[in-house]
């Protein structure tokens, strides 16, 4: 009955409008990486408030059901709610089941704002304090775009706990990705490494500025003064 309500609830919320310029947004055409999602339109901050509303009575199983649907309302629904369930348990077991089944999902985690919304929340906080890096080693070296996105923007919890060493170590094992969304994944972490620790950055750049993606560097270089900027975007 739990699922039926959520959905009765986000179609209730539906803009056709909206949708249409959310599946251009997320490259839902042919051949494109969003391709086979729809969209109902829907806004995050509602779709969180309705994630916030259930989240404490739906099981992994019912989440795992919502996950199915190629509507990506729904996929993002289930996410923040998962999200919530694992902030909210303080029993570090049922911590490590909601990453377990996290990990098992990521073929339904499959567009950028699924992974970023939700992985460094809970993958991200889980590999931190439980000294479980190597996840995120083993979710680098696959050979799905998702999968990669997940260990890179995972590492967005530890650069909040000021340990930034295994930022550079992820960039560097996808630094050449083919996908511009890695790229951009890449250099988003490496700015907000440098929001923590500029000297850090710099340092990065000093030695693979020259070897960066222009999409990697550039957004790495944001937050910095301009006539930095210009100095790496001139060894390019």
């Amino acid at each position: 009955m739990i699922l039926n309500e959520i959905k009765f609830t986000l179609q209730a919320l539906a803009n056709p409008e909206k949708a249409k310029i959310l599946m251009r947004f997320f490259k839902t055409d042919k051949g494109e990486y969003g391709e086979g999602d729809t969209f109902l339109g829907i806004t995050v901050p509602e779709q969180r408030l309705i994630a916030k509303q259930y989240f404490q009575n739906i099981s992994l199983k019912e989440i795992e059901d919502l996950l199915s649907y190629n509507i990506h309302e729904y996929r993002l629904t289930s996410l923040l709610m998962l999200v919530f369930k694992y902030e909210k348990t303080k029993d570090i077991q049922e911590k490590k089941e909601i990453v377990l089944f996290y990990l098992s999902q990521t073929s339904r985690i499959n567009n950028w704002d699924l992974v970023d919304t939700s992985c460094y929340k809970i993958v991200g906080h889980y590999c931190f304090h439980e000294n479980e890096e190597q996840i995120l080693y083993n979710l680098a070296s696959s050979d799905d775009l998702w999968e990669k996105r997940i260990a890179i923007v995972s590492t967005m919890y530890f650069i909040r706990q000021q340990s930034l060493e295994i930022v550079t170590e992820m960039v560097l094992r996808n630094m050449n990705h083919s996908h511009d969304l890695m790229h951009k994944a890449n250099g988003w972490m490496l700015r907000e490494m440098g929001k923590k620790d500029e000297s850090v950055l710099i340092d990065f750049l000093d030695e693979y500025a020259i070897k960066l993606p222009r999409t990697s560097l550039r957004y790495a270089l944001e937050k910095l003064e301009p006539s930095v900027k210009d100095y790496y975007m001139k060894l390019k």
